[in-house]
């Protein structure tokens, strides 16, 4: 007879074990948020034209030392390249110099290896007075085969984080020399 009020008081106790544990365990783990860093592009004005190219830099924290590649890659060439120009945002408040600026023949890092130029490609670079204008021209044009290209930014990151779009443009090799638009690198300062 004894065993009966302890049978009843077992399952009552195992009843409320079940009843409150997922309300406690949701309690505990509102106050043990991780933060979420997700890969997100956001573009405002959504253009059926808009051709996003691929980039990496090394360190994506506001006003420390940095180096970006801005890929030019064999599906984003048509044809050779004679110059580039890329525009660059007035908000992207950096001091560009033409010595930390270069064209190089880049092999893109992955899982295994890292982003590395394996050969500097020589070039004439000019920067517009008011740093809005990069205009690149390389001494042979860069030609339209399987390898890939980068320009590799080496300055320190503004001070302002946010996102910073580029727009790159090149004038094809051909009887008629046409600047044509490659596409647009979107980069991210936290």
């Amino acid at each position: 007879m004894s065993n009966k009020p302890k049978m009843k008081f077992l399952k009552i106790a195992l009843f409320k074990i079940a009843i409150l544990s997922p309300i406690l365990f949701s309690i505990f783990s509102l106050n043990n948020q991780v933060p979420l860093k997700a890969g997100l592009e956001f573009q405002w004005d959504d253009n059926e034209n808009y051709r996003r190219l691929k980039w990496f830099q090394k360190n994506n924290q506001k006003s420390l030392r940095n180096t970006i590649y801005f890929f030019l890659r064999p599906s984003d060439r048509k044809a050779g390249l004679l110059k580039i120009e890329m525009t660059i945002p007035e908000k992207f408040k950096v001091k560009l110099n033409e010595n930390k600026i270069e064209l190089c023949k880049v092999r893109i890092g992955g899982f295994e290896s890292r982003t590395t130029c394996l050969e500097d490609i020589p070039a004439e670079i000019e920067i517009s007075e008011d740093n809005t204008k990069l205009t690149i021209y390389p001494l042979s044009p860069i030609p339209a085969d399987k390898e890939s290209y980068a320009i590799v930014f080496k300055v320190n990151n503004p001070r302002r984080t946010g996102l910073y779009q580029f727009h790159g443009f090149g004038q094809i090799s051909g009887d008629i020399p046409i600047t044509s638009y490659l596409g647009s690198w979107t980069i991210v300062i936290d």
